[in-house]
């Protein structure tokens, strides 16, 4: 966040926004009441009826115009980045071409602007990248994948400045999407983040209704795919012998099928692992961190992700994190001393066993699936279809990759 002027400004968010349930949106609110706290005026606007100021449909080239003649009249605009806010089809280059050349030109149009950057695919920048990623191929599709490189490069350079939160992404903007180093910054993640509660662990165990002893690990956030919370359920098989608990925490998009699916595929664990509680519902702010205070471990196993809320929340109250070597949580997890990080399914029951004090040989690898390269997400939704298929008795032939716990279940 750029540091305030001699005098305060008039600031446009725009960003999803509560009461939708979305992680950039919970970080949006933070980063708002951390401006207005210094003094600045400041008005959201999100691509959702919200509790934001101003609502847009801000998908496509005319989302991007109608962003344009809002922006007028504020002295800065900050901008939440995520792809599928501003692209009709993120996974098409003609998508790419016609949304990044408007964006471009809205962002060069109006005041200064601050890209907080939160996802991207670095794939975008690369025609040769996408060639291979894509079933298309020849000269054709060569070029209009490297009008959708420079026109997704076209976005980022047009920005006034480029903030993210940890390095790799510094140095993927810089070398890949050409943004001059001058106008790329690392905030941290959490600058903005203030405790919503003050009890100690007993506390927010008792208003939880967990037990007062016993190791509690935490899986909390929106129950999605990506998320791997299945991964922590596979490991945690044999540690409720040693008195510990892990507790899957959250809620689940009723529009995302492979959510749903994937919430079918959490019950399933939940039912064959002693141990494993699964609680679904909204998740307040005041719960979320009392369920972070609760916890002496809080496992983020996540398959996919650049950065996490749920590791700064962790940070603020001085929890050990376990957590995959994925995006930048290698880098923000922090330096708590019991703090580790995985770079497989073993390693991860290792480390869970190791948190309790149980012997090695405890750890029980979990088979869930793996991926080799990026991961997308035809390939994730295909899979989960397929395990949460498989519970239910049903074969299915193709798609996705085997040897997952729904065979098991199956």
């Amino acid at each position: 966040m750029t540091e305030p002027g001699p005098s305060p400004q008039r600031i446009l968010v725009v960003s999803p926004y509560p009461p939708v349930r979305d992680g950039i949106g919970a970080y949006a609110v933070q980063q708002v009441r951390a401006l207005r706290r210094q003094g600045h005026q400041v008005e959201v606007c999100s691509p959702w009826p919200s509790a934001a100021h101003h609502h847009l449909p801000l998908e496509g080239p005319k989302g991007a115009k109608a962003l344009r003649k809002l922006m007028a009249g504020f002295d800065r605009v900050i901008v939440h980045f995520h792809p599928d806010v501003f692209y009709a089809n993120p996974s098409t280059p003609t998508s790419r071409i016609s949304t990044g050349t408007a964006l471009a030109a809205t962002f060069r149009s109006g005041p200064p602007v601050e890209i907080r950057l939160h996802e991207v695919d670095r794939r975008w920048a690369s025609a040769t990248e996408q060639v291979e990623a894509s079933s298309r191929s020849g000269f054709v599709a060569g070029q209009v994948f490297e009008q959708a490189a420079r026109a997704s490069r076209a976005v980022f350079k047009a920005a006034d400045e480029i903030t993210v939160h940890v390095p790799e992404h510094e140095r993927m903007m810089v070398d890949l999407f050409g943004v001059p180093a001058d106008r790329v910054r690392l905030v941290d993640h959490g600058e903005d983040f203030t405790r919503r509660v003050a009890d100690d662990q007993a506390a927010a165990r008792a208003s939880l209704g967990l037990p007062a002893e016993g190791h509690v690990f935490v899986c909390i956030g929106f129950i999605q795919p990506h998320k791997g919370f299945d991964r922590a359920a596979v490991a945690f098989r044999g540690l409720a012998e040693q008195g510990a608990s892990l507790h899957i925490v959250g809620s689940v998009r009723v529009d995302d099928p492979s959510a749903l699916d994937h919430q079918r595929e959490l019950e399933a664990l939940e039912a064959q692992i002693p141990g494993v509680h699964l609680h679904l519902g909204f998740v307040s702010d005041e719960a979320f961190d009392r369920w972070i205070v609760a916890a002496d471990t809080v496992v983020l196993p996540y398959r996919h992700i650049w950065s996490s809320s749920v590791a700064e929340r962790a940070r603020l109250y001085h929890r050990p994190v376990i957590a995959t070597r994925v995006g930048g949580l290698a880098d923000q997890i922090g330096e708590h001393p019991a703090n580790v990080v995985v770079d497989d399914n073993a390693g991860l029951a290792r480390a869970m066993a190791a948190a309790v004090g149980a012997d090695e040989a405890t750890a029980t690898p979990a088979s869930t699936w793996e991926f080799d390269g990026p991961v997308d997400r035809a390939t994730v939704m295909a899979e989960v279809q397929r395990r949460a298929a498989a519970q239910r008795g049903i074969k299915v032939r193709g798609g996705g990759a085997t040897g997952g716990p729904a065979d098991a279940a199956a």
